[in-house]
Parts: C-alpha cells; sequence; structure tokens
C-alpha cells in the first residue's frame, strides 16, 4: 500500500516522503495514530503544498539550528559508566545517554534518534558522535567516558 508519511518513522522513511508498506501497517498502524495517510489522488495533491510549507518552516529554522550546532561543536560531554579496572564499561553508551547528557551539560533538547554513533562504545575514553539537527546541519560532538 503506498502511503504519505505525516512525520519521519525509523526504518520507514521521513516526513512527506511517498512509500510502500504492507497492507496491515498501515491500516493498523500507521493511518489510526496519524503517522501517515493513504497516497490517493487527493493527498497526492496536497503533499506538493505540505512539503512547500514544511521547507518553508526548516529555512527559517536553519539558524536557529546553525546556532545550537556552534554552541555543542566546542564541547566535550562527560558521561559517567561503571567501568572494570580494565577500562572496559558493564553495557555501553548508546545515543540516548549522550541525549541525555546534551541537555543536561548543555541545555540542548535533541531526539535519540538524531544521534549517530559510529562506533560502538564499550571502553573508557574520548569518541565522536554526529548529531542531526537538520537535513543540511549536522554537527559532530566530543564525548568522554569516565569511570563513575
Amino acid at each position: 500500500m503506498n502511503i504519505i508519511l505525516l512525520q519521519d518513522i525509523d526504518k520507514v522513511g521521513e516526513k512527506y516522503e511517498v512509500v510502500t508498506v504492507k497492507d496491515g501497517f498501515a491500516r493498523n498502524f500507521l493511518i489510526p495514530t496519524k503517522k501517515a495517510v493513504i497516497a490517493n489522488q487527493a493527498n497526492l495533491a496536497k503533499l506538493d503544498e505540505l512539503k512547500q510549507k514544511h521547507a518553508e518552516e526548516l529555512a527559517a529554522q536553519i539558524g536557529e539550528f546553525q546556532a545550537v550546532a556552534d554552541k555543542i561543536k566546542d564541547v566535550t560531554l562527560r558521561i559517567g559508566a561503571k567501568a572494570g579496572t580494565s577500562g572496559k564499561i558493564f553495557g555501553s553508551v548508546t545515543n540516548t545517554s549522550i541525549a541525555q547528557a546534551l541537555k543536561e551539560q548543555c541545555e540542548v533538547e535533541v531526539i535519540r534518534s538524531k544521534v549517530e554513533i559510529a562506533e560502538d562504545v564499550k571502553e573508557l575514553g574520548t569518541y565522536k558522535a554526529n548529531v542531526r539537527l537538520h537535513p543540511e546541519v549536522i554537527a559532530e560532538v566530543a564525548f568522554e567516558v569516565v569511570a563513575e
């Protein structure tokens, strides 16, 4: 079934994108929760108008996103984790941990799905992560994993 997404959905697509999903997923989840609409002629006609409006909103916000990116790129976040004597931590540092640290240490709220870590963080040390604030604004943030 072809649908138009009304918000970003992981592993499905971006906002205002026309995608094909299984009928049950669309009828039982996406459409009732107002995360998507059926891609019929009327909705496809409205799609261009919605995309235009969304693009204007994002263009207006790009300055704000750039200011946030400048604020967090010079900061090294400190994330505490329980570690053994060899420096390996119990568990791992995830994008949720980084989003929480950004909120606490920099007073910047970021959705955890917008934080991308290139490698598994299972030892103490310094690492980097990318924060996708906007399709055109990606901030690289450094974080240090320290023993609690």
